[in-house]
């Protein structure tokens, strides 16, 4: 993301793709919060259902926040065919897009350093991974990838990676553990991130954004950009959408059947996860598509299309700008005459205060990208 420059949004856009984007952001920037204290107010079995799906698993299993970070990364692939075709068609040369590429990854990169206090120059406390930091490297392989090969060599790409990480998890002994152990202490992805990555490991024994995980994170792009290639054949938009449906629900039944033998892990982003998350984000894919683009049901996408535009912004800002306390100064004094809803009164007012501020940036035609 560079705030430096100021650009129009592309004359033709998959909307689809924008609000499915700006759907998963929602969560990210108050929408998880605002109906994870739903329960507070009216403590009930629905109520409990959507707090307990709002919540990570802490190691083996899944839920629907273990979703919203894969789905991101997927949209981030979804894009790659489009964004690498328009840079080809406007003449850019080799050179010129591997710069484009490896740039883009270096901000992400950079701006993650700085979301983990690297300006504070404490580093052998830092956390060095992150997911800003996972966004860029995903992006730099899979960029590269897609620019450089056809869609089946993508689908090879995919298929042997997630094998050769179950095998290496499998059959790579851990010492002290042994092979094939599942654990937080014992798993493989675990002790590799001990080895090789210094400072601060989120989860103590390895890190959520670690080394032998990314493998598996690039794949998940790397299905989104297949995706994406699918989305820019001269197939009719209902057998596209099909087709996404299809693919989607393909991906989850392998992923649950594989995590008999490779359980579904969102930490170490197991084969089983990678495959389960991303047939889900092919359903919704196909499911936005299909409503938006194929349909025609667009107006009600505006809510989520302005903060999709700008996802990286918001995400960033809110690590250093306390939106809480702007939502708590302005509506205080709602809170104390709010009875049973106080509750949702803060919750509410830093969503708005946060797709407000994308509004103007949006009204603006200022958009922020790396």
């Amino acid at each position: 993301m560079s705030e430096s420059f100021k650009q129009t949004l592309p004359t033709e856009r998959v909307v689809s793709i924008d609000a499915l984007r700006g759907f998963d952001m929602f969560w990210i920037i108050g929408g998880g919060a605002v109906l994870d204290t739903l329960v507070e107010v009216w403590d009930n079995p629905v109520t409990r259902t959507i707090n307990e799906q709002l919540k990570h698993v802490k190691w083996e299993g899944f839920r629907f926040e273990d979703l919203i970070f894969p789905l991101f990364l997927f949209i981030t692939g979804t894009v790659l065919p489009f964004s690498m075709s328009r840079r080809r068609d406007k003449g850019q040369s080799s050179k010129q897009i591997h710069l484009h590429i490896l740039k883009r990854s270096a901000i992400l990169i950079f701006l993650g350093l700085i979301f983990n206090n690297l300006q504070n120059f404490e580093w052998s406390q830092m956390r060095w991974p992150g997911v800003l930091q996972r966004i860029g490297l995903c992006y730099f392989f899979a960029a590269i990838i897609v620019v450089h090969t056809k869609w089946r060599t993508q689908a090879i790409i995919i298929g042997a990676v997630l094998i050769l990480y179950w095998l290496a998890a499998m059959l790579i002994p851990v010492p002290g553990y042994g092979a094939g152990v599942m654990t937080m202490e014992g798993c493989l992805s675990s002790y590799i991130d001990q080895q090789l990555i210094p400072g601060e490991l989120y989860y103590g024994h390895g890190d959520n954004e670690g080394f032998l995980s990314t493998f598996p994170a690039v794949c998940t792009v790397l299905l989104g950009a297949l995706a994406g290639h699918w989305l820019r054949s001269n197939r009719p938009g209902s057998k596209k959408a099909a087709g996404l449906a299809i693919a989607g629900l393909a991906c989850v039944v392998i992923g649950f059947l594989w995590s008999y033998a490779f359980p579904i892990i969102k930490i170490i982003w197991t084969s089983s996860y990678m495959l389960f998350a991303g047939g889900w984000s092919l359903l919704l894919l196909a499911l936005f598509y299909w409503i938006i683009d194929v349909k025609g049901y667009r107006r009600w996408t505006f809510f989520f299309v302005v903060i999709g535009v700008n996802p990286i912004t918001i995400y960033f800002l809110q690590r250093f700008v306390d939106f809480g306390a702007m939502a708590e100064f302005f509506l205080s004094g709602v809170v104390a005459n709010a009875g049973l809803l106080a509750p949702l009164v803060i919750p509410i007012g830093v969503l708005a205060i946060k797709w407000l501020l994308l509004w103007f940036l949006y009204r603006h035609k200022i958009f922020f990208k790396a």
